[in-house]
């Protein structure tokens, strides 16, 4: 009885899974939620989305801040319930392709003989030609590429039936879009580095992480990047900056070497460097004949425009009694000198020298670091493997399977056909192989 009992519930389970509304009803909350994902910012500080999101006055009149946290909404697609809806959905599909799509696909692959001039009439195109012959009927519907079955008098011939295989290969295409999106978030990791030329970093700075993403993360090889520069154009603007990049195995050999831009990264063992931002790290200069000596410079807010902005103080007595500020706007290598009340002083360029305050102070260079978005996402193969099958099943899908009974009854030749889709093209597909079968008694298509 209790195993009666729990054969039901599965089948009721299993139905309404494959419910085609409640297909639709998933489909819409992940569209939903993947445009909050979309318009929300993803995997921001706390204070961002105080600031961007107040409880007074809610965006809305309800989406503040404690909402989004209390939800998971800034960080949608690694939350367990958004994973949830996508495990159900791929649920859905999958009792969907088997208990109904495998079903139609079998019994399309059945086929019978019509023994009965009155069952003809039950077909949506029908004809009856007088002095027809059957194998000449066979020949004719085998040069427009259907597979014949012929026995004594009667005949059954199908073409299409690609097109019933079409909607299974888009549930499995489907299918495989939604495992590769579940095995990327449980898997990958997207991290920031912010590295000065010259230096060598490995991956550490995490921002966002699946449960298993640990073994993604390397730890045997890391990252050199020789040199980072930046494009003006004559304006004065940002053309494109660049980051000279080598890959060092743990013995710090490099095993490979590119030089990254925006819309250029870096691909190595399933990890990629993106281009993403920049800074200036440090100054180099020289006090009179000592040696070269780097300091930090901090970003600054200017007092024009908000632009940004990058400067730092520079001593130039021992005691620190007097120094120097030197401000500058990007990497193009030209710093504006104050001395200690504010007042502008000169402007000085890479490898140019001044006097200040009594001594020689030369400019040597200007330090940039590049900012990079660093990314791992395992899953992506299996999602462009689903795309491209889902392409291939939308195409199949288009193909008409159709098919075409015939009955020789004395003189009598009896034909009629259906088909799934393109009904008019079926039609006259139809009337072409019928005008060759007719000897000229008349043919007659009722519809």
């Amino acid at each position: 009885m209790r195993f009666q009992i729990n054969q039901i519930w599965r089948h009721q389970v299993v139905a309404l899974l494959a419910n085609l509304k409640v297909a639709i009803a998933l489909l819409l909350l992940i569209a939903l939620f993947s445009i909050l994902g979309t318009v929300i910012e993803q995997g921001q500080t706390l204070d961002f989305y105080r600031e961007n999101y107040p409880e007074h006055p809610a965006l809305f009149g309800f989406l503040s801040y404690k909402v989004i946290f209390a939800i998971g909404l800034e960080h949608v697609y690694a939350s367990w319930w958004f994973l949830m809806l996508l495990i159900l959905f791929g649920t859905s599909l999958t009792a969907c392709t088997f208990n109904r799509q495998l079903p139609i696909l079998k019994a399309s692959r059945r086929w019978f003989y019509y023994t009965k001039p009155q069952s003809f009439a039950k077909l949506p195109l029908a004809t009856e030609i007088v002095g027809g012959n059957l194998n000449q009927l066979a020949q004719s519907l085998q040069r427009k590429n259907y597979k014949v079955y012929q026995a004594d008098d009667r005949l059954y011939a199908r073409k299409g039936l690609i097109g019933r295989i079409g909607p299974i290969v888009v549930h499995a295409s489907m299918l495989l879009v939604l495992i590769g999106s579940i095995w990327g978030s449980l898997t990958g990791f997207v991290a920031q580095e912010m590295v000065p030329s010259g230096e060598t970093f490995q991956i550490k700075n995490i921002t966002e992480a699946g449960a298993w993403s640990e073994r993604q993360v390397p730890k045997d090889w890391s990252v050199r990047v020789n040199r980072f520069w930046i494009d003006y154009t004559l304006k004065g603007n940002i053309d494109q900056f660049y980051s000279d990049l080598s890959v060092l195995d743990q013995d710090g050999k490099e095993v490979d070497r590119q030089t990254i831009h925006v819309n250029k990264p870096l691909k190595y063992k399933g990890v990629t460097l993106y281009q993403a931002n920049w800074d200036i790290h440090a100054i180099r200069f020289t006090l009179n004949n000592s040696p070269i000596l780097q300091l930090p410079v901090n970003k600054l807010e200017s007092q024009t425009g908000g632009r940004q902005v990058w400067g730092t103080w520079i001593p130039t007595k021992p005691d620190l009694s007097a120094g120097i500020t030197l401000i500058t706007p990007d990497l193009q290598g030209t710093f504006l000198i104050y001395d200690e009340q504010g007042n502008l002083l000169t402007t000085l360029r890479t490898n140019g020298s001044t006097q200040v305050n009594g001594i020689t102070f030369t400019l040597k260079e200007a330090i940039g670091s590049t900012g990079l978005q660093i990314k791992a996402d395992p899953g992506i193969p299996i999602v462009y493997a689903g795309f491209g099958l889902l392409m291939l099943g939308v195409i199949m899908s288009y193909v008409s399977h159709s098919q075409v009974w015939a009955l020789q009854v004395g003189d009598r030749l009896y034909i009629g056909g259906k088909t799934n889709r393109a009904q008019v093209s079926f039609e006259s597909e139809l009337i072409d192989v019928t005008n060759v079968v007719d000897q000229g008694s008349g043919t007659a298509i009722a519809v």
